[in-house]
């Protein structure tokens, strides 16, 4: 029973500082139109890139970057994984294969693109080795 009531604590704490990456690009668009936000689109290979892996921990996961992200962006996240356990469904493949014709011509990885509400690019990065509070000045710099 006590192993029950950790877990389900685990689970609340972990939800409640978990971002809200949307899983659908044409969701997560319609969620930067109607809260009049800009979009975050990260390409990136989860379990295979080092660069994307270290974004993720750096400032995808810090707090300061979970508090901008709440207030001040949608984010999706475009993966592109190697491993066979790691395999998005067809449907998840194919949008973010067409998002990658688009914004990702060049197969950079990771690439963090900044778009409107409209999906007009802003501006693009990628990882640089700043700070949370550094990489997010560097992102509103775009806006």
């Amino acid at each position: 029973m006590k192993k029950i009531i950790f877990l389900f604590c685990m689970s609340v704490v972990t939800s409640l500082s978990a971002q809200d990456w949307q899983e659908n690009y044409a969701e997560a668009q319609a969620l930067a139109k109607k809260n009049d936000k800009n979009l975050l689109l990260v390409f990136a290979g989860s379990d295979w890139c080092a660069p994307c892996i270290k974004l993720e921990k750096t400032i995808w996961e810090s707090e300061e970057f979970k508090k901008f992200a709440e207030a001040d962006l949608i984010l999706y996240r475009a993966d592109f994984p190697r491993k066979k356990a790691n395999k998005l469904s067809e449907e998840l493949t194919a949008q973010n294969n067409g998002l990658a014709e688009k914004y990702n011509s060049q197969g950079h990885f990771p690439l963090v693109v900044l778009l409107n509400k409209e999906a007009e690019v802003l501006g693009e990065t990628g990882y640089l080795k700043l700070s949370p509070n550094e990489y997010i000045t560097h992102l509103k710099s775009m806006f």
